[in-house]
């Protein structure tokens, strides 16, 4: 699942699809990169400027269309928690709503199961939307975050969603510090047990800079390697900036794990 970010202010790409041309110009490139996926987004995580449903929707919805019309086969997601934008980029084409903010807008749900699109359930301890993380506890954050993305799930399909349609997702940094998204790799196989596909959101995010004390242009390596045992564990959904770089990594695993075959195979025989 490749970020595309329509936004000036991006903590990684700093602005680098904010313009829709340039957007555009991205998705192809991410596409001919191996992406399977499309993750297409209005706001920045992080706290910064108000931005409301029409401007978020401005930035988003005409964009959404214009893909689709493009790449009629490619999967479009759209990160958004509002129920209103949700609606709005079904109609212009979009195949799935990423939830990234864990239902605050419960309404998003029914948005799902009204336009009969796929979603991602996700963890964040219900911290209000684009605010950081402050002395956050858990007696377990595995625990937490399985009750919680399970529960949403069931509630979408409660709703109508399709349950072939449905991912959970620990949303690593999101209501967490490092120590718990640390926590949250090392037993990923506890969510991917629960029986639900699991997206991970792993790139460049701030508990790969501070496990190896490195500022966000420099987190590749870390990332990759956060990835690499995501993949062994069985995460199913891997939403990133470098898609050559992952798609390598995952063959790789998959390789290594006994599900796709070597490339070529030359080397002592024949």
């Amino acid at each position: 699942m490749a970020i595309i970010n329509r936004t000036p202010d991006s903590f990684y790409d700093k602005g680098a699809t904010w313009a829709a041309d340039a957007a555009f110009d991205r998705v192809a490139q991410v596409v001919d990169q191996g992406a399977d996926l499309v993750d297409i987004g209005g706001i920045k995580a992080a706290p910064g400027a108000e931005i409301d449903v029409e401007e978020e929707s401005r930035r988003v919805v005409d964009f959404v269309a214009r893909v689709r019309s493009a790449y009629p086969d490619l999967v479009i997601s759209v990160d958004t928690w509002r129920a209103e934008v949700g609606r709005r980029v079904c109609a212009a084409g979009a195949d799935l709503l990423n939830d990234a903010w864990g239902g605050a807008d419960p309404a998003l749900a029914e948005v799902a199961a009204e336009h009969d699109v796929a979603m991602v359930c996700t963890h964040t301890n219900s911290v209000t939307p684009r605010t950081r993380p402050h002395r956050i506890e858990y007696d377990d954050v595995v625990a937490a975050a399985v009750e919680s993305t399970v529960g949403q799930a069931e509630r979408a399909v409660a709703l109508g969603v399709d349950r072939q349609r449905l991912l959970i997702d620990p949303a690593h940094d999101f209501g967490k510090n490092s120590f718990h998204s640390v926590e949250l790799t090392r037993r990923l196989d506890e969510l991917v047990g629960t029986g639900w596909p699991v997206l991970v959101s792993l790139s460049n995010k701030d508990f790969v800079g501070e496990s190896l004390d490195r500022p966000v242009n420099e987190r590749l390596i870390g990332t990759l390697a956060t990835t690499a045992i995501s993949a062994w564990h069985g995460a199913h959904v891997y939403r990133v900036h470098e898609v050559a770089e992952t798609r390598q990594v995952l063959d790789m695993v998959s390789v290594i794990a006994g599900e796709r075959p070597l490339a070529r195979a030359v080397r002592g025989v024949s």
